[in-house]
């Protein structure tokens, strides 16, 4: 088993002043992985920076999360259970972000549970068979 880190978890470690990659690495024996649309939005608060000084900080802190845990690129098997979970929550009336079903598709294919904060608990939880740990918080599936 593992781990996929969702931004929002990210953003709960930082807040409460805890190196993401310490805080990743110190998840149980589980391996944390970041998916490439996580990145992707990490690197947006990394373009948005107020000051140079900030913006080198956001970077080396987004460099040592990726050298510490890896990113997972979206392939074509991920795509294809990003579509199918996409059908599935669409016809239910369930759907959720784009970007966190990318996320789920993601933890779903490499039979991982998703690491979230509190304010994205609730979404990832409408998908079937996800496992969702929430930072300092409990398990679900």
């Amino acid at each position: 088993m593992g781990l996929v880190a969702d931004t929002s978890a990210l953003i709960a470690l930082e807040r409460a002043g805890d190196a993401w990659e310490s805080a990743l690495s110190a998840v149980g024996s589980e391996p944390a992985v970041v998916p490439a649309i996580v990145y992707a939005e990490l690197l947006v608060g990394v373009a948005l920076a107020d000051t140079p000084a900030r913006r080198a900080g956001r970077r080396a802190k987004v460099d040592a999360l990726v050298a510490a845990a890896g990113i997972v690129d979206v392939g074509l098997e991920i795509a294809e259970r990003w579509a199918a979970l996409f059908a599935d929550l669409s016809s239910r009336g369930r759907l959720i972000p784009s970007n966190d079903l990318t996320v789920a598709a993601t933890a779903l294919h490499l039979g991982f549970g998703v690491l979230v904060g509190p304010t994205d608990e609730a979404h990832f939880r409408q998908v079937p068979g996800l496992r969702v740990e929430r930072i300092g918080g409990q398990s679900h599936s």
